[in-house]
């Protein structure tokens, strides 16, 4: 089979393809989605450093797309680097890759931190983020559910939310009643939820049971071959990067916080759902949320 020649293309080939390969190649397509810069630009030895591979995986990764050798595929890569007009910083990076400071833990977390704001900057889509808020501006009620390392993201979405005055809950799972207030969700409610390798399993699960009851989810979360994009109506992006240790929340608390001043931009335009459905009371659990009938401005984030 021939090997895609556009990178949209050959993204969408390793992800539906991604169940099917075997774990060390799983491992390799992850790392390649999520850092597309580095394998435009690193040697197969450091590709294969980077991901946690032997070198020869990587090249049994560009033969199971279709690719005769590396080269081939590292050249889509590259073309999407060129149209992108890459910077140096990023491209000296990329080459630099693998030369741990051995400094003080400020220049290290921070310059793991600069570097994935960087890649959400460059790698985030405009229209997938504004999709995402004109769905959730348009709920009735937005449940916001992330576990472990990503709980600070929904934790600031239910309080961003709240302050645009969208009717937000966070799903804590108290009593172990998550699976119950998963399976009340209504057909025009939206179910927001976070995760990133390694993937959480209720959320995962919590995903799964929104979706096949007909209902929407909008996943923030690292790559096209996450879990969590399995389910989602609209997946946000954060990228990932296998190569680093310790993986801050600055890119993840950043989209979430983009994702919050966008729906104040959309019900900043009028298109917030009528105030009518908003105040209707519900048998639920959730007492009436207090709705101003005036365009909601920008919280405070």
């Amino acid at each position: 089979m021939p090997g895609n020649t556009r990178y949209e293309e050959l993204a969408r080939s390793i992800t539906e393809r991604y169940a099917r390969l075997p774990n060390r190649l799983q491992g390799i397509a992850r790392f390649a989605l999520g850092n597309p810069d580095a394998i435009a630009l690193s040697t197969v030895a450091q590709i294969a450093r980077d991901a946690a591979v032997p070198p020869s995986a990587v090249i049994r990764f560009a033969n199971a797309l279709g690719y005769p050798g590396f080269t081939d595929l590292q050249r889509i890569f590259r073309e999407r680097l060129v149209a992108r007009s890459a910077t140096y910083r990023e491209r000296i990076e990329a080459l630099r890759r693998g030369g741990d400071d051995e400094g003080h833990v400020y220049p290290q977390v921070t310059a793991s931190a600069v570097r994935e704001l960087e890649r959400l900057r460059d790698h985030g889509d405009p229209r997938v983020l504004a999709a995402a808020a004109r769905l959730v501006a348009g709920a009735h009620t937005v449940y916001l559910l992330a576990q472990r390392r990503a709980f600070a993201v929904a934790a600031y979405l239910a309080y961003g939310l709240a302050q645009l005055e969208i009717r937000a809950v966070l799903l804590d799972s108290v009593g172990g009643m998550l699976r119950d207030q998963v399976r009340s969700l209504r057909h025009d409610d939206v179910l927001v939820v976070a995760s990133f390798r390694n993937y959480t399993d209720d959320v995962v699960a919590a995903a799964n049971t929104v979706r096949a009851q007909g209902g929407s989810v909008v996943a923030l979360t690292d790559t096209a071959v996450s879990p969590l994009a399995r389910s989602a109506s609209i997946t946000i992006e954060i990228g990932d990067d296998p190569s680093v240790p310790f993986r801050t929340l600055a890119a993840p608390l950043c989209a979430a916080q983009a994702l919050v001043m966008s729906v104040g931009y959309v019900l900043g335009e009028g298109g917030e759902p009528a105030p009518s459905e908003r105040q209707c009371n519900r048998s639920r659990d959730l007492r009436p949320a207090s709705v101003s009938t005036r365009r909601a401005p920008l919280p405070r984030v």
